[in-house]
């Protein structure tokens, strides 16, 4: 690998201004007024991806935006490896929270990157750790050492729920035909305590919407008199939870997977001071489900929050209104065995019971996502384990996400594929938030030990 690790600090000044130019274009894919930046974003990855020296790379089109496929096949005996990555990056917003403008990526260090972060809108999620791939093939294919045959599927529209992605795998099954998916769109616990992620939640988002009467009322006149939907919204809010933050909508629970003493008492391994928790969120105390710890609270047990909440008057000054009608979006993080349909459906018809007669409701779905588990004895997550002692020194920890990758499930349902999440941004690096940064040290060393798992994994394969 010597030969590798040269070419990578040969190349480093270069590897990174790359980065920082796809940094610079806004492909926000939830905005249509950023869709040609967005389309420009993959016309940039397709042309890294041919210089980096992938056969037959293409811009395919989708009923949104694009997904840029490219392969490199040196050996049909070989096994093969399937890159998947987004182009595409949340919204900005709010930018004046910005320290400096989202798409104007700069350098500097922080407290958990001392030799620098790059902060830019995208750095960590997830143009950071997708270039990494692209660069780590690039090193492999110019010292000759490319041990596996290499496909890749980036898409632009991750971060919108990949509503094509889904009809471009069941279109595409034959040529997306693989041993393993590969995927850096996760982290790691700390920069000298490597981890790979093995289990992710699932997810059901709705919107909600309670109308009272048939127009906005003077709240002198009719208060007191009428519901106000916005009071009767916060109390059925209110109701999806006990005292205990237990979520009370019957049958959540039923299909939850629990976990034995011995796989918590695993988990546990990991390093976590709460009071350093505290302290990195400014919260005087922690909050969750009585009986579990924080970090069990957000990956191994289910959640049901409330992602925005509006209605009525909110400008400037004082407007004395009932509102006609109240909003809210929720989500509701899964676990192992929970259906996302299924919970959407016990959601509503809960939703429904406690409304009031005062009141009509409307629950609309968006998107959800099934939960998935890596298995530790697949040689993906051993050849992922190996890589990551040789570069870190150290043996990664196995552990649980809170987040979501709907998509993970999906290619194991359509492509018969197990996945392997081998991120390396931190939990600090501020994904979806103003100041998203990503380490230089953890960009260069998804780089460095990408190459180590295809070492690995076709001598696992070929064993």
């Amino acid at each position: 690998m010597s030969n590798i690790n040269n070419y990578i600090s040969e190349n480093k000044e270069r590897f990174l201004n790359e980065l920082l130019d796809l940094l610079k274009i806004p492909s926000v894919s939830a905005d249509s007024a950023y869709d040609a930046d967005t389309a420009k974003t993959a016309e940039e990855v397709k042309k890294r991806l041919v210089e980096a020296g992938a056969d037959n790379v293409e811009i395919c089109a989708t009923a949104g935006h694009p997904i840029v496929y490219a392969d490199k096949i040196i050996d049909t005996n070989l096994p093969t490896v399937l890159v998947y990555g987004h182009y595409d990056v949340q919204p900005a917003d709010p930018i004046d929270l910005w320290d400096s403008p989202p798409f104007e990526p700069v350098i500097k260090p922080t407290e958990n990157h001392p030799e620098g972060a790059i902060f830019a809108r995208g750095s960590c999620d997830d143009k950071g750790q997708m270039y990494m791939h692209v660069k780590a093939f690039e090193s492999m294919m110019k010292t000759d050492s490319l041990p596996c045959n290499v496909k890749f599927m980036i898409e632009g529209e991750e971060e919108v729920g990949s509503e094509n992605l889904g009809t471009f795998v069941k279109e595409n099954k034959e040529r997306l035909e693989a041993d393993v998916i590969l995927i850096s769109d996760t982290g790691i616990i700390a920069n000298d305590t490597p981890s790979i992620t093995v289990g992710l939640r699932g997810l059901s988002y709705v919107e909600v919407e309670v109308t009272g009467p048939n127009r906005d009322l003077h709240s002198g006149l009719y208060g007191g008199a009428v519901a106000n939907p916005i009071n009767i919204l916060c109390e059925m809010i209110a109701k999806m939870r006990d005292d205990k933050n237990h979520i009370a909508i019957p049958g959540f629970y039923d299909d939850v997977e629990i976990l034995t003493d011995e796989e918590r008492a695993e988990m546990a391994k990991a390093p976590f001071s709460v009071e350093e928790y505290k302290k990195a969120l400014d919260l005087s105390d922690i909050d969750g489900e009585e009986g579990y710890t924080t970090n069990e609270r957000n990956s191994i047990r289910p959640t049901i929050d409330v992602n925005g909440i509006w209605g009525g008057y909110t400008g400037e000054g004082a407007k004395t209104v009932i509102a006609s009608k109240a909003y809210a979006k929720i989500s509701m993080r899964l676990v192992p065995h929970q259906n996302s349909e299924k919970i959407t459906e016990l959601f509503t018809t809960y939703f429904n019971s406690i409304a009031p007669a005062s009141v009509k409701v409307k629950v609309t779905p968006h998107h959800g996502g099934t939960p998935y588990v890596t298995p530790t004895n697949f040689i993906g997550y051993k050849a992922a384990k190996q890589a990551m002692q040789d570069s870190f020194g150290k043996t990664p920890i196995p552990i649980r996400s809170g987040g979501s990758i709907p998509i993970v499930a999906l290619f194991e349902e359509e492509l018969g594929l197990k996945s392997v999440l081998f991120g390396f941004g931190l939990d600090s690096d501020a994904i979806h938030s103003p100041n998203e940064h990503y380490g230089v040290f953890n960009y260069f060393k998804g780089i460095e030990t990408i190459p180590l798992f295809y070492k690995y994994f076709a001598e696992y394969h070929n064993a």
